[in-house]
C-alpha cells in the first residue's frame, strides 16, 4: 500500500487561475498589502511569492518594508495607513515581527474587514462560532484540499499537533464543524505516540523535522504534514518522515508542495473576500 498523493500544488493553481478569471471582471482591482518589518530571509521569500501570485491574478500589490528597528508607534502608523487605503482591500502583517514589537497588538489593529490573514480576535471569534467569514488560510487550505480529495470527516478521530493560533487552534474548530472528533496535541502531550496511533487524520503543525515516524500511526491513516523545515542533509522537509509513512497511510500531502501553495492561494481568495466586503 502506497499513499494517494494530495497534491496542493495543482489544486491552487486551479484556484490562482478561477481568480484570475474572476479579477478579469473587476473594477476598481482587488488590493493586497503586506508589511514586511526586517530581512527575515524566510519572511522575504514567502513575501516574493506572495507579490507574484497577485501580478499573475492581476491585483494590484503594496509592498511596505520599515527598517527592523522601527517602534511599536510608527508600526501603528503604517498598519493605520493600510487601514485607511482605498486602493488596499485587504493586507498582512507578515510574522515574525522583530521581538521588541507586539505582534498581537498589531494584528489587533487592522481592520476585521481587512485582515486577509484572518488572525483578528473578530475573525477568529466569527469561526468560533460557526460564523466563518475570512478564516486563516493555511487551515482553510487544508480543508480546501482534503474536500477536493473528497474525503469525509464525519466521524473521524483527527489528531492535531501543534496548538498555534495560526494552524493548530483554527484547524481544530474547522474539523470539528466537519463532525471530526478533535485531540489537541503539543509539547506537554504525554505518550504522543499512544495518540496518534489512534489517529484517523493527523495534521502535524510543530516545526521538527521527521518528528512523525511510521511507528506513530496506523495504517491507512491520512497526513496533513504543515510543517516546513530543513533536515540533517539541508533538504526541505516536513514534520513527518514522509518516505516511510506514505508507505502504510492512504492519504499524505508532500513537502514542498502540499500545504504551502494552498495558502497562497487562499490568501487571495481571502482579499477578494476583503474586496467583497468593502463593496457592501
Amino acid at each position: 500500500m502506497t499513499a494517494t498523493i494530495l497534491d496542493g500544488k495543482a489544486l491552487a493553481q486551479k484556484i490562482r487561475n478561477e481568480i484570475k478569471e474572476k479579477v478579469k471582471q473587476l473594477d476598481p482591482k482587488p488590493g493586497l498589502g503586506v508589511i514586511l518589518v526586517g530581512e527575515n530571509p524566510a519572511s522575504q521569500v514567502y513575501v516574493r511569492g506572495k507579490e507574484k501570485a497577485c501580478q499573475e491574478a492581476g491585483f494590484i500589490s503594496k509592498k511596505i518594508a520599515p527598517d527592523k528597528d522601527i517602534s511599536q508607534a510608527g508600526l501603528m502608523k503604517i498598519v493605520d495607513e493600510l487601514n485607511q487605503d482605498n486602493e488596499i482591500h485587504g493586507f498582512i502583517v507578515q510574522l515574525p515581527l522583530p521581538k521588541h514589537l507586539d505582534a498581537q497588538f498589531i494584528i489587533d489593529s487592522i481592520l476585521p474587514s481587512k485582515d486577509a490573514d484572518g488572525f483578528s480576535p473578530v475573525s477568529l471569534g466569527n469561526m468560533l462560532i460557526n460564523n466563518n467569514k475570512i478564516l486563516p488560510a493555511t487551515p482553510k487550505g487544508i480543508m480546501r484540499l482534503l474536500e477536493e480529495y473528497k474525503i469525509n470527516l464525519e466521524g473521524m478521530h483527527a489528531v492535531v499537533i501543534g496548538r498555534s493560533n495560526i494552524v493548530g487552534k483554527p484547524i481544530s474548530l474547522l474539523l470539528q464543524q466537519k463532525n471530526a472528533t478533535v485531540t489537541m496535541c503539543h509539547s506537554r502531550t504525554k505518550d504522543l505516540k499512544k495518540i496518534t496511533k489512534e489517529a484517523d487524520l493527523i495534521v502535524a503543525a510543530v516545526g521538527k523535522a521527521k518528528m512523525i515516524t511510521q511507528g506513530m500511526v496506523k495504517k491507512g491513516v491520512i497526513i496533513i504534514d504543515v510543517g516546513m523545515n530543513r533536515d540533517e542533509n539541508n533538504k526541505l522537509c516536513g514534520d513527518v518522515d514522509f518516505e516511510n509513512v506514505k508507505e502504510i497511510a492512504s492519504f499524505i500531502t508532500p513537502v514542498p508542495g502540499g500545504v504551502g501553495p494552498l495558502t497562497i492561494a487562499m490568501l487571495l481568495e481571502n482579499t477578494l473576500e476583503c474586496y467583497a466586503l468593502s463593496n457592501k
